[in-house]
């Protein structure tokens, strides 16, 4: 249906937009057409007045021969009346028989002025198009009177109508044939929509997003196809790593939920004694954290608020100074980022913790900026990660070789990472250093010790 109506809309839009050009076209072409037939009718009456005057000056005796003034100028048979200095005919064309040109006005004028002019009359029910122009003095009988040429102008009416109708004609069809196009290009441009739209509709009714719409042919439609395909390849990824993330959980959660289990079964039976109740709380803590890691890997999964500032020299200095020693304080800077000052506060906890577990103290906490990045790194004295290591530290649940005796839960260096990416930054590893890289803030500290952005502070330039 919705093809159908694009198909109907662009069909409706050629149209008119033909109709508009033609009928534009309609009122135009008329006007020109008459506009030029009476200039070439202004043409001959001015050549013809010309030719009688030049005769009544050199023969004026023929201006009153037989048929003198009935010969037709320029394909055009007109009326002419040749008159004296008192308005008197002296001579007429054969086709006015016993009618008189009604332009008294006008000759009067060119006899008085020695003016041309034209005009307007009717002669027996028919327009007429008149030309009157003096004559010269001392030329025969006709010597400073006028001369009046007169030619019907219906025929100029009539072919103006007959150009109107037409391109009335020729414009109704070619709205149907603009409309007939415009729907059969746009079926045939619509074909690998169609197609398209099937192949999606097969993917949405199985729920495989491992399928691919087949590639289109190019411009628009293959740039749309390729599209589609990255966002499928995007939901296959994300599905994928969502069966990958459950099945890792459960089997993370499957170990502590057994040892409970186990624990809870052997109280049941034996009673309380110190080390199963230990063993208890060991279980419930390792299980809260795991569900809290999670929690906080499902937060970070999407953009954080980059509304507030957080000064990362700070929460570096806190934790230094929170920690309990073998943690020290490397060259730390005031540098500032937008975020979640909380987030990032847990995110620097994790790289400390997984520095102290994994690592070897003395652990070297750093800030600095560099360029417009502001960089919170966390080195220990340790090996460090191999580069096969490294390449795969931040996925979730991962745990290096000899690291499931220590605690933890592997979702501390994917919580970092993330968190990173939810600020518009990422995390690296270079052997035992593990960098946070942030786009940095442009913050500055006024006299007070209060945090402001660049465009806050006011200027110390002087206006001159």
């Amino acid at each position: 249906m919705i093809r159908d109506s694009l198909r109907l809309r662009v069909a409706v839009a050629a149209a008119a937009g033909v109709l508009l050009a033609v009928a534009a076209l309609t009122a135009a072409a008329p006007l020109i057409v008459s506009h030029e037939l009476r200039a070439s009718q202004d043409r001959g009456l001015r050549g013809r007045a010309s030719e009688i005057a030049r005769l009544s000056a050199s023969a004026p005796a023929l201006l009153t021969a037989p048929g003198a003034l009935d010969a037709p100028y320029g394909g055009q048979d007109l009326l002419v009346e040749v008159l004296d200095s008192r308005q008197r005919i002296v001579a007429r064309s054969s086709a006015l028989g016993g009618r008189l040109v009604p332009v008294d006005s006008l000759a009067a004028r060119a006899i008085r002025d020695g003016r041309t002019g034209f005009g307007h009359a009717e002669l027996s029910g028919a327009p007429l198009r008149v030309f009157v122009a003096p004559l010269p003095a001392g030329a025969g009988r006709a010597g400073g009177g006028a001369v009046i040429v007169a030619s019907t102008t219906g025929e100029i009416e009539r072919t103006a109508s007959r150009v109107r109708h037409l391109v009335v004609y020729c414009a109704l069809a070619a709205v149907a044939l603009g409309a007939l196009i415009a729907a059969a290009l746009t079926r045939r441009g619509l074909a690998p929509l169609r197609r398209l739209s099937l192949a999606a509709r097969g993917i949405g009714s199985s729920g495989d997003a491992a399928q691919r719409l087949p590639a289109g042919a190019g411009g628009e439609v293959g740039e749309l196809t390729d599209t589609l395909n990255a966002m499928l390849a995007a939901l296959d990824g994300a599905r994928e790593a969502e069966r990958r993330f459950l099945a890792d959980a459960s089997h993370e959660l499957r170990n502590p939920v057994t040892a409970l289990r186990g624990n809870v079964e052997y109280l049941a039976r034996h009673g309380a004694d110190p080390e199963t109740v230990a063993d208890l709380r060991a279980d419930a803590e390792r299980l809260a954290r795991l569900v809290d890691d999670l929690l906080a890997l499902e937060r970070q999964a999407g953009p954080a608020s980059l509304e507030a500032t957080v000064d990362l020299g700070s929460l570096a200095r806190e934790a230094v100074a929170a920690a309990d020693g073998g943690i020290e304080a490397g060259t730390i800077g005031d540098v500032t980022v937008r975020g979640d000052e909380a987030a990032l506060r847990r995110a620097l906890g994790n790289l400390l913790a997984n520095a102290r577990v994994h690592g070897r103290p003395p652990v070297v906490v750093s800030v600095e900026r560099a360029g417009d990045r502001a960089l919170l790194s966390v080195a220990d004295a340790g090996p460090g990660l191999s580069q096969a290591d490294a390449a795969v530290a931040f996925e979730r649940f991962w745990r290096g070789g000899g690291a499931s005796a220590r605690p933890g839960s592997g979702l501390g260096l994917a919580i970092v990472r993330a968190t990173a990416l939810a600020h518009g930054g990422d995390v690296r590893v270079a052997g035992a250093a593990f960098t946070l890289d942030l786009p940095a803030a442009d913050i500055v500290r006024d006299s007070s010790g209060s945090m402001r952005t660049v465009e806050d502070v006011p200027s110390t330039r002087s206006v001159q």
